[in-house]
């Protein structure tokens, strides 16, 4: 039987989840005129790279929908970094917190890409 929650055991899961919350924190200082889109945006982008680990973890037993996922997933990571930059040119996070939450989602690209070509290991 497959482990219910063994995606939360993931480094890749574990730094996705701190940093969408880093970007949660972050976000809640953006304008209110913000909140509809990139609040929205980054918020949802943000928490889609743990929601496609978690699904594609479970799912794992069908190596190309588990690769599916994880390259959905690493979609995602990219999308969210869009909007960070975003949001630090209209000067709505600090400098500091852009490179801080930016460094954390190259890694987690890295992380996703090593699953994505080692994809037998987590079968």
């Amino acid at each position: 039987m497959i482990e219910n929650n063994g995606f939360k055991e993931l480094i890749t899961y574990k730094k996705a989840f701190k940093a969408s919350m880093d970007i949660y924190e972050i976000s809640k200082g953006f304008p209110k005129e913000e909140k509809y889109s990139l609040t929205d945006q980054i918020r949802r982008s943000s928490r889609s790279v743990c929601a496609n680990i978690a699904e594609g973890y479970r799912k794992r037993k069908y190596p190309k929908y588990f690769i599916t996922k994880l390259i959905d997933a690493d979609g995602e990571c990219s999308e969210t970094m869009v909007w960070l930059e975003f949001a630090c040119k209209c000067n709505f996070i600090t400098i500091n917190d852009f490179i801080c939450v930016e460094s954390a989602y190259k890694e987690i690209g890295k992380l996703l890409g090593y699953m994505i070509n080692n994809h037998h290991k987590f079968l």
